[in-house]
């Protein structure tokens, strides 16, 4: 990997810039094939870190995530070639697009092409959601999980709080979890020995 790093680093940037069709959400999951599953830059924990962490930072999520596996892997030059990798592509199909945007946008190819496409990123998507729900069930337990579910929910439709904030929230939150799972436990293991002489 070592001596390849840079091609494969820029090969998987564009191809998660190119196929990553609509928006920051559809990316994630091409970047997470791409690091954990293909290269085995980074496993599963530390990708969910990341995500979040890109979550909580303003600007767009996958040029983060993408800066971010470019500097893990090759420092700050690696961060650079990995950003442009992903972002360029896209913006030189732009341009070579804008001409033509006006009978792209009615012609019904097209549409027929995005309506085909968005089932397989709901897809994506929700296969990503399962598997990080399996480890958070695994974390924190099916009560603190339907919990944070409710208040995260509750906080992002009813309240209409920023996500940022809600993800700052759960990151405070889950930097202290197994400390506090701790002392609990601590404390009841320290009770039954109390209460069994």
């Amino acid at each position: 990997m070592k001596n390849h790093a840079y091609r494969d680093m820029t090969a998987a940037m564009v191809r998660t810039g190119i196929l990553g069709f609509g928006g920051g959400p559809s990316v994630i999951p091409l970047i997470r094939h791409e690091a954990v599953t293909k290269y085995k830059w980074i496993d599963d924990n530390e990708f969910g870190e990341i995500l979040a962490i890109a979550n909580a930072l303003p600007g767009p999520i996958a040029t983060k995530m993408a800066a971010y596996l470019g500097y893990k892997l090759k420092g700050t030059c690696g961060a650079i070639i990995a950003t442009a990798a992903h972002i360029l592509p896209t913006c030189l199909a732009m341009v070579a697009l804008f001409a033509a945007v006006n009978v792209l946008s009615h012609s019904a190819v097209i549409a027929g092409m995005i309506g085909a496409v968005t089932p397989v990123i709901a897809v994506m998507l929700g296969i990503m959601a399962y598997e990080f729900g399996q480890k958070a069930l695994k974390g924190f337990g099916w009560v603190t999980c339907i919990l944070f579910f409710m208040i995260a929910f509750t906080g992002l439709q009813f309240l209409q709080i920023n996500p940022g904030i809600v993800i700052i929230i759960f990151l405070t939150y889950g930097a202290f979890h197994f400390k506090l799972k701790n002392k609990i436990s601590n404390k009841n293991n320290k009770d039954k020995g109390m209460s069994a002489s």
